[in-house]
């Protein structure tokens, strides 16, 4: 049994990814981008003014991914239907919709919303799933929104969807040569902005732990650099390890016991990871090079980081724990800010070249180097949880320019800006939510 993505894409020549599940097969040409977003309906819930907006939320998130393509509502010729009620799917065939999305949002007596949702193919006239139901606080609304999302994309696809998620990243405001620099937070789509630190000291490169919604951080608090740890639900607080000179890009394992980091010391800097139970280092390179940015594989086997040992940045890979690395880039620029995707089939990287700072993917191997983005000055690439998007941050030249952020999928076809209230640097993308 296919999936309804696979065989609307089932024309589509293969050459670099797919996934495959127990039920469908997806394949798409990320390397030319050739992908036809699939045509979806996305009904208006039945309710009240929260469930206007649970679809249409629904419906940003599913064209946002470049996957899909959503019908326009005036285009429908089946106006209304009752979430426990079958489409008339001759209707949607006229219109050339490949599935259907419904559903009704109800109030139940302790103030708690209700709701309920259908997902139907409309080739095979059957459902994509059985009826689901979600019961959640109103004021919560948004995240029911992004988890039926994230269970439509993954009927469709088979894959995990990635919408129940946030973003930490660094808020900036203020006149140029003097920004304010705060750790916030914010729903995958730019929604719910809150501030996570005051200002006060300069905030650096916060990242996720990928089993907890725990960030890591570097901060200056009193003049001296530390790396924290920061519960994202009760703002509890700890320092790392004071560690002498300047620490660099704190990293979380995979299953989130230990941080991999960067130490300069005496001119150099090596890679040292620490065990977060023990509170004991283990330093991982040696030399006379600027080792720094390591991020581990998915399984935790193996370190990815960018050193300048061959005479200019280039990325290396290791074990995790420690060992003779080996060069994976060899494309002419220099390369920096690596990222494992948590799939493991990919590395994500900054490259800078012909004046210009490029987002890009290799195959952990260095095979395949394609780039995603260009532009001035573009940095600091981000995975979401299922591996499928990047998040970066791109600078804008002049007096009054500043980082924004942006996203892109891996076929590289579909950038869009993440809007943020104020200037925007250095995201990092959560595990799904609880």
């Amino acid at each position: 049994m296919f999936s309804i993505i696979q065989r609307f894409f089932i024309s589509l020549l293969v050459v670099f990814a797919f996934v495959s599940t127990a039920n469908a097969r997806i394949e798409f040409d990320i390397t030319k981008g050739n992908v036809e977003p699939l045509p979806v309906a996305i009904m208006d819930f039945q309710g009240d003014e929260v469930a206007q907006n649970i679809s249409a939320v629904i419906a940003s998130n599913l064209r946002n991914s470049g996957l899909f393509k959503i019908t326009d509502k005036a285009a429908f010729i089946q106006k209304s239907l009752g979430v426990g009620n079958p489409p008339k799917f001759e209707d949607w065939r006229v219109i050339n919709v490949q599935a259907l999305a419904n559903g009704a949002v109800s109030r139940l007596g302790d103030g708690r919303l209700r709701v309920d949702y259908r997902l139907w193919d409309v080739f095979a006239a059957d459902e994509v799933f059985p009826g689901k139901r979600i019961e959640i606080e109103e004021k919560f609304w948004r995240r029911a929104a992004h988890i039926i999302s994230d269970k439509i994309y993954e009927g469709l696809t088979g894959e995990k969807g990635y919408f129940d998620t946030r973003v930490v990243f660094v808020d900036e405001s203020g006149p140029k040569n003097k920004r304010v620099k705060r750790l916030a937070i914010m729903d995958q789509d730019g929604a719910n902005v809150r501030t996570l630190t005051r200002g006060s000291d300069l905030v650096l490169t916060p990242r996720f732990s990928p089993t907890r919604q725990e960030i890591t951080y570097m901060s200056f608090e009193g003049g001296q650099p530390r790396v924290y740890l920061l519960q994202i639900e009760t703002g509890q607080r700890e320092v790392v390890g004071n560690f002498p000179g300047m620490t660099f890009s704190p990293r979380f394992s995979p299953d989130g016991q230990r941080i991999v980091m960067s130490l300069q010391q005496d001119g150099n800097a090596n890679i040292y990871s620490l065990d977060l139970r023990s509170r004991s280092t283990t330093r991982l390179t040696s030399g006379a090079a600027i080792d720094t940015a390591p991020s581990y594989a998915p399984d935790g086997s193996r370190l990815v980081f960018e050193s300048d040992r061959g005479g200019r940045q280039q990325l290396y890979v290791m074990s995790a724990n420690g060992g003779e690395p080996r060069r994976i880039s060899f494309g002419n620029g220099r390369y920096s800010t690596p990222v494992w995707s948590p799939r493991g089939d990919l590395i994500a990287f900054t490259k800078q070249s012909g004046g210009q700072f490029l987002i890009g993917v290799m195959k952990p191997d260095g095979k395949g180097e394609r780039i995603l983005a260009e532009g001035f000055h573009n940095e600091g690439p981000t995975w979401a949880p299922n591996g499928r998007v990047l998040m970066f941050f791109r600078e804008t030249p002049g007096a009054q320019g500043g980082p924004k952020l942006y996203s892109v999928d891996i076929t590289g076809r579909n950038e869009r800006r993440v809007n943020t209230p104020s200037f925007a640097s250095d995201p990092a993308w959560s595990p799904l939510l609880d």
